[in-house]
């Protein structure tokens, strides 16, 4: 028989931003898939929750408490997945967000930046995904290969309106990807990958007053995205894992410094 080479069955993904919105979907999925989930975050009643809401679905998670920004932390939280279950064979870098003092509204201008909220931005979405890939690759490298996925953005590849110190952060987390991706394959060898996904629009709970007005219209910003995006809609959260799946698997064996575009077709669109 064929080996199925989408199958992730024991793959022990370990994930950061665990119980976000995106991280807990993929939490999910990948559980269900057969993964060995480790969900990492600051809140151990959320993340807990999680993982027995993954256990109680009778599949296999654990839950650490984790601080992306704190290297001590990050190394025992290795330690401690590496006792539970030998090996970490992926990462997920899913922890980030914006803050409103990063980002530009109409009415405001550039020295209107929040400096001290731009360096936060810039902490959270580039530092907290450096500081768990360089922690977390010394496990992959004691075992012989290993497997990261970065989280990257429509506004890695071309600066949107507004939102500047996370696009900037963003930016930066493409070029990290790329980087990394050749850094461990010439230094270890060619069982070792880094990658990203690079979503586009979806509705979150954390954009729905940005995207939509109180009764549900678009509102002027959302008009503007969904023009440029030839799908003509949102995208569903769902469908970002069958990328996510692709790329923990080792169907992706040969993908390396790669960011895959999940948006609608909005980067390849213009007027």
């Amino acid at each position: 028989m064929k080996k199925n080479i989408f199958d992730i069955q024991d793959k022990v993904v370990a994930i950061t931003g665990g119980y976000g919105i995106l991280g807990a979907q993929m939490a999910e999925y990948l559980a269900e898939q057969g993964a060995k989930v480790v969900i990492l975050g600051r809140s151990k009643e959320k993340g807990e929750a999680l993982a027995e809401k993954i256990r109680l679905a009778g599949n296999e998670a654990a839950f650490f408490v984790s601080d992306v920004l704190n290297k001590a932390n990050l190394e025992e939280n290795r330690e401690a997945i590496v006792r539970k279950y030998g090996k970490i064979d992926v990462l997920i870098n899913a922890a980030g967000g914006n803050m409103a003092g990063a980002t530009i509204p109409p009415d405001k201008t550039i020295f209107d930046i929040d400096v001290t909220a731009f360096r936060d931005v810039m902490d959270l979405n580039l530092f907290g995904s450096v500081l768990p890939t360089l922690v977390f690759a010394k496990a992959m490298v004691d075992n012989g290969k290993g497997n990261i996925i970065n989280i990257a953005s429509e506004s890695s590849f071309r600066p949107l309106t507004r939102v500047m110190g996370y696009g900037v952060a963003k930016a930066a987390v493409a070029n990290f990807t790329k980087y990394m991706a050749g850094e461990l394959s010439l230094k270890f060898g060619d069982n070792f990958r880094v990658n990203a996904i690079a979503p586009g629009f979806f509705i979150t709970e954390q954009n729905r007053s940005l995207l939509l007005n109180p009764d549900g219209s678009y509102t002027d910003r959302a008009k503007s995205i969904i023009a440029h995006t030839p799908f003509r809609r949102f995208g569903e959260s769902d469908e970002l894992l069958g990328s996510i799946h692709y790329l923990v698997s080792d169907a992706s064996g040969f993908v390396n410094g790669s960011i895959l575009l999940v948006d609608g077709g909005f980067d390849s669109f213009t007027i």
